[in-house]
């Protein structure tokens, strides 16, 4: 059969349902039982069809085009492996749900509010995800006012109103604490961060495991830098006086600044310090020696942003849904 003739009502009638049913199936729309799904996608499938886009975005008033903003700049987004990473996840489920990405980098509080009023006015978006990068940048108040659904990858400073996507940093940073204990070290310092909220929440963890095994939280073992590989190195170069043994780190990039400060005085990894990190991407496996950290499913973070943001622009009624996928322990040399 030639596709370019196929229509959805020839589909509907192949598949015995009506042209509305058929139109639901496509646009996935719920309440539709399996049989019937699988014999109209049974027939798409068999027979080759495509879907008009233009004829489904009049008729649906959507663009199918969707947003990501990130505040950040340029460098940092495309040397942090973090970020292609989780746009990896995005684009691909984008283009599974038949969605065009259009990528926002916001260097500024002032460029981000611009740019997300422009992305509120203009209707050509169905929805926008961001990254909840910086605590002070009031993106979420501007979001909740406007029309446009919108899906946090990272807590938002305020979770009340707001749909998110994170992982479970709290129990990120308590799990690599807890190993260093365990593992028989006394003097455990953090780096941390204080930019945004999985920094809070790892430092937290770290405070939490502390409690729980009867160790008191000394000042002099906490610093924080900004998940760079330089703000890793010149923590470090502080942290050094206060002779820790151990450092929970709470990016995988501090992680390997900190390591290079630690071989440029000499000092091995672990027998003289030993270091846990957390992200788990490729350049852990390139430390030396290879990285202990905390592996957290940034990949499935992305995916599961897109898969949200989509379910809200259908059901916008439903409420906020707020998840924190589990992270993971992996055990390598540095600890």
């Amino acid at each position: 059969m030639a596709t370019q003739k196929l229509t959805i009502q020839k589909i509907a009638d192949l598949a015995q349902v009506s042209k509305a049913t058929v139109s639901r199936v496509l646009n996935d729309y719920p309440h539709i039982s399996d049989e019937v799904k699988a014999r109209v996608l049974k027939i798409v499938h068999e027979t080759g069809y495509r879907r008009n886009h233009i004829a489904r975005t009049l008729a649906s008033s959507r663009s199918n085009m969707i947003g990501l903003v990130i505040p950040s700049d340029a460098q940092s987004v495309f040397t942090d492996p973090y970020f292609p990473t989780l746009t990896q996840g995005i684009t691909y489920t984008a283009k599974r749900n038949e969605q065009t990405l259009a990528l926002f980098l916001c260097e500024s509080e002032e460029e981000g509010g611009e740019t997300i009023a422009s992305i509120l006015s203009n209707g050509l978006l169905d929805g926008i995800i961001i990254t909840a990068d910086y605590k002070d940048y009031a993106f979420e108040k501007q979001l909740l006012a406007g029309n446009v659904p919108f899906v946090f990858i990272g807590r938002p400073f305020d979770t009340v109103c707001s749909p998110y996507i994170d992982t479970d940093n709290q129990a990120g940073g308590e799990l690599a604490t807890a190993y260093l204990i365990e593992q028989g070290y006394q003097r455990i310092a953090i780096i941390g961060s204080d930019k945004n909220t999985s920094g809070d929440d790892r430092y937290i963890g770290y405070q939490r495991a502390l409690e729980k095994h009867g160790r008191a939280l000394d000042e002099s073992l906490v610093v924080f830098g900004d998940y760079s590989m330089e703000s890793g190195a010149q923590r470090m170069e502080d942290l050094l006086p206060a002779k820790p043994d151990a450092v929970f780190i709470t990016s995988d990039a501090m992680a390997l600044g900190a390591i290079r400060t630690l071989h440029r005085h000499n000092l091995r990894v672990p027998e003289d310090i030993a270091i846990v990190g957390f992200d788990d991407l490729s350049p852990a496996l390139q430390a030396d020696p290879q990285l202990t950290t905390i592996r957290q499913p940034i990949g499935d973070v992305g995916s599961l942003a897109v898969e949200t943001l989509l379910e809200i622009i259908r059901n916008p009624e439903r409420p906020p849904r707020q998840i924190a996928l589990p992270v993971e322990l992996i055990v390598r040399a540095s600890a």
